[in-house]
C-alpha cells in the first residue's frame, strides 16, 4: 500500500479481499480528508492495483 494526503494505492492479491479491503481504504480516506465517501473515486490503476482517490 502506498498512501499519499490525497490518494491510496493498494496491490489485492486475494479476490475475496477486494471488496473489504478498498471499503476499508474509502473509510479512512475519507475520514483523513474529512471529505463523504461519494467524494472518493477508485480506480483500477493496474494488475490487481486500485487507486483511491479525492474526486476533485
Amino acid at each position: 500500500m502506498t498512501t499519499h494526503t490525497d490518494s491510496i494505492t493498494l496491490k489485492i492479491w486475494d479476490k475475496s479481499a477486494i471488496d473489504h479491503t478498498i471499503d476499508a481504504a474509502v473509510q479512512s480516506l475519507s475520514h483523513r480528508a474529512a471529505a463523504e465517501n461519494c467524494g472518493i473515486a477508485v480506480t483500477l490503476s493496474g494488475p490487481k492495483t486500485f487507486t483511491v482517490s479525492l474526486s476533485r
